[in-house]
């Protein structure tokens, strides 16, 4: 099976996620710089979750450069990882239309979390399906990038009940280690 339409598929629902979050952005009423006021946290938070859907659309895109062949168990992680994507719009819009409160900053980081389950599930199907001479599998045979990330979102999602900004906090940390396209992949395609 060709990896193509899979790819295609992504990035379509990825393009969707994110036209889905701008347009809950809502113009000002009125015309002074004061009137955007109300909007800083939705426009925040809409910035963050760009930045989320964009950093895995990166990647997604990268780890496929290295795959030649996907299964119908690949195409089922995907979907998985697609689900809890389509749902930054609705977290999105929660933490930033209650100012980053509690249970919604924990909510948010449930669905970072279950998002890079889902990505690293992927990843271990890619290869388990390319078998041991799998390029994907030679690029990213350390997994720190990943398990720190999963750590990350624990402590985010265990400290938001008390602290939400912390637990933003340790989002935005997971957000800069995979903002840089994976290293890892890159270093394997320049190698080809």
């Amino acid at each position: 099976m060709t990896k193509g339409r899979l790819e295609a598929f992504s990035d379509g629902v990825m393009a969707i996620i994110i036209t889905i979050m701008v347009l809950e952005l809502k113009v000002p009423e009125g015309s002074s710089w004061i009137s955007l006021k109300p909007l800083i946290p939705k426009f925040l938070a809409y910035i963050f979750s760009f930045i989320y859907v964009g950093i895995y659309w990166n990647n997604h895109h990268h780890m496929f450069q290295a795959v030649k062949k996907v299964n119908g168990s690949i195409l089922w992680a995907n979907l998985h990882l697609l689900f809890w994507l389509s749902l930054m719009p609705i977290a999105t819009e929660w933490i930033g239309a209650t100012h980053f409160a509690e249970n919604p900053v924990a909510a948010y980081g449930v669905c970072l979390i279950m998002s890079a389950v889902a990505y690293t599930i992927m990843e271990h199907l890619i290869v388990q399906c390319e078998g041991e001479n799998s390029r994907l599998k030679e690029a990213i045979h350390s997994k720190f990038k990943e398990y720190i990330s999963i750590v990350f979102y624990v402590l985010g999602i265990a400290v938001s009940f008390f602290y939400p900004y912390i637990a933003i906090g340790f989002y935005y940390l997971v957000a800069l280690i995979w903002l840089i396209p994976d290293k890892r992949i890159e270093k394997l395609l320049k190698e080809d």
